[in-house]
């Protein structure tokens, strides 16, 4: 029996269900038979009135197989390319059967799935948030391979089809008919294979349902062709803008613009060809690689719970309390009662705590403004936080969160006087960014119920959330933590206990090495510069401004009362610059009086007595030794990591360093990069800047380990 269920009704209405193996229907070798098979049973066809694809899954068509594409290799183009050929060809001629084909989208339909969809001559979908439609390639390091650029841009026009091509965007089906992806949309799943039928019905012997408006004499692209003058001028600005969003680190973007405007100059199916090179170009690329292995197969096995306790059932927060309604305070608030957890957000004043629930209420303003929250969310949202000053407020929380300034002192003050309020099975969770979890858990009469939870700055706009375990931290208090981040819709990654744990600790050596290229008479801007030419998203020293230089300051005071007195080893450059920036000068950072660079009158410039004092002109470090400079010391320390079981997991360490550090897109992560970049040759390097630079680039020990067992890090 064929995964695609082939039914001929009294009407001439054929409707192909697919039902492929596995859960979900994908574009792999069962579905290259299975639609040959179908395409040409349907060419033979007798009184064939119309064609239904639907599908028998709850995701109407799931995409590419990416283990497939994972599993590319150089050198098979040919025969790769002949896989392509096979694909659009059975596509092609499904759209040019002599009767209307219709797609009846019952769920999401990305990539290959909404290839699919373009495919047909009438597209309807279900009504609902579930279903989502898009061509998301490009976030992969990939782009749409079944013929999705050429007919989105017939389809729209060139202008209009780069955002969903270049960005990936996923819209919902009234998003896709406002923008004439589909045509329709049911309200109701069982009038969803109705409505096409009657659709068919509708167009019964109508010529023109029956063709797609790109193979009909008359047609043209609208917005014009790629060389008509109104695409001329927005040509001839595309390239430089999408430069300067990627910086020349993702080949993807710029192989789907090019492709965009071949299918906007040449004929359809010459088009098609170009699209398919384009893509076995692509698979093929490192970029592909990491990508494709971090941001679909590694974030799903960490969403998935990978690092979660399995014996433990699922955990509701039903009510969290926040102490501290600062500016991490407020962040968490909003997003638990946005996900309809009840909060109750303490700070010292009833004044202090009404500001901190403002926050979610100008947040919500906002979104009221843009039509994407009505009044009645707003109010929903803001009924469930509740600001006080009193302790007694938190009575029955089965969750606290404890989000005040990063001091011992304090944190130990507080949880002291106010975890007693905890329902019996409550959990403590501390928003530290550096202080180890087990320390801090010394002032808990409960220490197997005290974990660190972790959010990033703005909480709102990050998607994750560190989860540190202490060494008494129990199985039920992480399972707790890690249910609540997927409640609230972030992502979590599991470590263990360390100074600075995983994302602050390696995230740190980022601007260390920048201020240790200043001390050694870099030009300050050159170095900022090449931070973000090998893809970060700010240069070191502007980060360090943001973060501010006052905030490292007394952390660098708090690792000295615990007895750290270099974090990092060898001289300390960044002491020199933080001693010289806030002690010496009164600049603690960008909301500081400035640090590095001065902000007034909205304009950055660089500090002149930064330069004054440090650069040397005779001074020379090639661009290169810079770059890897700054790479190397973020890559190494997560290798620290993860031999010292800070880090579980090598899908952590990607998934933490792409979303909480910053992570270059084009590496898939600190680690995915070791991998293409090669073990060995990264050992060489580690080893070449070690002699020139310092031990701290000595390559970790598990580097060798993994080239002596033939591993990998995955």
């Amino acid at each position: 029996m064929s995964v695609f269920n082939y039914q001929k009704d009294a009407d001439g209405i054929v409707t192909v269900t697919m039902d492929m193996t596995g859960p979900v229907n994908a574009m792999n070798e069962e579905y290259r038979g299975a639609m040959a098979e179908t395409v040409a049973k349907l060419e033979t066809e007798k009184e064939l009135t119309g064609v239904i694809f639907a599908s028998a899954k709850t995701v109407f068509f799931a995409g590419g197989d990416l283990n497939e594409l994972l599993a590319f290799e150089k050198g098979r183009e040919a025969a790769f390319m002949a896989m392509l050929s096979t694909i659009k060809g059975d596509l092609r001629k499904l759209e040019k059967l002599p009767v209307p084909v219709v797609a009846a989208i019952n769920g999401a339909a990305l990539g290959g799935g909404f290839e699919i969809c373009l495919a047909s001559n009438y597209r309807i979908a279900y009504n609902h948030k579930s279903v989502q439609l898009g061509l998301p390639e490009v976030t992969l390091g990939l782009l749409p391979g079944g013929g999705g650029i050429v007919r989105m841009v017939n389809l729209l026009g060139l202008q209009a089809a780069l955002p969903y091509l270049l960005e990936g965007k996923k819209v919902t089906p009234q998003e896709a008919l406002n923008a004439g992806m589909i045509d329709e949309t049911v309200d109701t799943l069982d009038a969803l294979l109705p409505r096409a039928k009657a659709y068919i019905l509708e167009n019964k012997g109508n010529a023109e349902a029956a063709q797609q408006p790109w193979d009909k004499k008359e047609f043209r692209i609208p917005g014009g062709s790629a060389n008509s003058p109104k695409m001329a001028q927005v040509l001839a600005i595309a390239p430089a803008m999408l430069a300067q969003k990627t910086r020349g680190l993702l080949p993807a973007p710029e192989q789907i613009l090019d492709c965009a405007v071949e299918a906007a100059r040449l004929d359809f199916d010459t088009a098609l060809l170009i699209e398919s090179r384009a893509f076995a170009y692509l698979v093929g690329t490192p970029e592909a690689k990491n990508m494709i292995s971090t941001f679909f197969f590694q974030l799903n096995k960490v969403n998935s719970g990978a690092s979660r306790p399995s014996n433990i059932e699922p955990q509701l927060t039903k009510k969290v309390g926040v102490l501290g309604a600062g500016m991490m305070g407020q962040g968490i608030a909003y997003v638990s009662a946005l996900a309809g957890i009840e909060v109750v957000l303490k700070d010292i004043s009833i004044e202090a705590a009404e500001k901190g629930k403002a926050y979610s209420s100008a947040i919500l303003d906002k979104g009221i403004a843009r039509g994407r929250v009505t009044e009645d969310k707003k109010n929903q949202v803001l009924a469930l936080i509740k600001a006080t000053a009193d302790d007694q407020d938190l009575q029955g929380c089965d969750l606290i969160i404890e989000a005040v300034f990063e001091n011992v002192a304090l944190k130990n003050k507080i949880t002291s006087a106010t975890e007693k309020y905890l329902c019996d099975s409550g959990i403590w969770g501390s928003n530290t960014s550096t202080l180890p979890i087990t320390q801090l858990a010394e002032a808990s009469s409960k220490p197997e119920n005290f974990i660190g939870v972790h959010f990033f700055s703005p909480v709102d706009k990050m998607p994750l959330v560190e989860i540190i375990c202490g060494e008494k931290t129990s199985d039920l208090a992480l399972a707790k933590a890690f249910d609540y981040a997927r409640q609230i819709k972030k992502t979590p990654i599991v470590v263990n206990d360390s100074l600075g744990f995983f994302t602050s600790r390696t995230f740190g050596t980022y601007f260390d090495e920048g201020a240790r290229l200043v001390v050694e008479g870099a030009h300050p801007i050159k170095v900022d510069n090449l931070g973000k030419a090998i893809g970060m998203p700010v240069g070191p020293l502007t980060v360090h401004d943001e973060v501010s230089q006052e905030l490292t300051r007394k952390a660098m005071e708090t690792w000295t009362d615990m007895g750290v007195v270099d974090k990092w080893g060898e001289q300390n450059a960044l002491r020199e610059i933080i001693d010289f920036l806030t002690l010496k000068n009164g600049r603690g950072g960008r909301h500081h009086n400035g640090g590095y660079f001065d902000y007034s009158d909205g304009n950055k410039t660089l500090w002149p007595n930064v330069l004054e004092t440090y650069y040397k002109s005779e001074v020379t470090i090639s661009d290169q030794d810079i770059k890897d400079r700054l790479l190397f010391r973020q890559v190494i320390e997560t290798l620290k990591c993860l031999e010292s079981n800070v880090l579980r997991t090598v899908a952590d360490g990607n998934i933490g360093s792409i979303m909480g550090i910053g992570a270059p897109l084009w590496t898939g992560g600190f680690l995915q990069f070791i991998n293409t970049y090669g073990l060995d040759k990264f050992q060489v390097r580690c080893s070449e800047l070690a002699a020139t630079f310092g031990e701290r680039f000595t390559c970790p020990a598990i580097v060798g380990e993994k080239i002596k067992g033939g591993d990998t890090f995955i």
